[in-house]
């Protein structure tokens, strides 16, 4: 590492620390020729995630895409700011297990599984969207999917 103030070409490493939850490292640096103590951050370098649409076409991950569609589908509804960040997070982080490419599609039911479990309204209305709805009957068969994946929650029969 160069010194920024004289450019030498060698400075010594006199503390390091781990900072932003582990992903990044804090070094303090002194140039030995003038003396000069700055800081360096050491992070891993992410590649690029792409999207591989439908029709063939690609574009970046937009991790903003996938929290603006969340947060459509849950206006109004008690999910927080916090549960739409941390699931669009997660779907990039799934995502990310693949490799550097990933299909519209994977995305899409990444989306869905999570919001699931998050909020059943906003799944259907997100799904609605997703899935193209253009008729009642597709909202019911997706509302009929829907309990056949949720756990029985009828109560109990009264004991006679």
């Amino acid at each position: 590492m160069h010194c920024p103030s004289c450019h030498a070409d060698d400075t010594k490493v006199i503390d390091s620390r781990v900072t932003d939850e582990g992903a990044a490292i804090r070094r303090r640096r002194l140039c030995p020729q003038c003396s000069q103590r700055f800081t360096t951050f050491e992070r891993v370098e992410e590649l690029p995630l792409t999207v591989v649409k439908t029709h063939g076409g690609r574009e970046l991950f937009d991790r903003a895409k996938v929290t603006e569609g969340v947060r459509a589908a849950s206006k109004g509804r008690p999910v927080s700011t916090e549960q739409i960040c941390a699931l669009s997070e997660s779907v990039e982080d799934e995502a990310r297990l693949h490799g550097t490419e990933v299909s519209s599609v994977a995305v899409g039911i990444a989306v869905l599984d999570r919001l699931r479990e998050l909020d059943e309204v906003a799944y259907l209305r997100f799904a609605s969207v997703y899935k193209n709805f253009d008729a009642l009957g597709d909202f019911v068969e997706e509302l009929q999917l829907l309990q056949k994946l949720q756990a029985p929650r009828s109560l109990p029969s009264p004991q006679t």
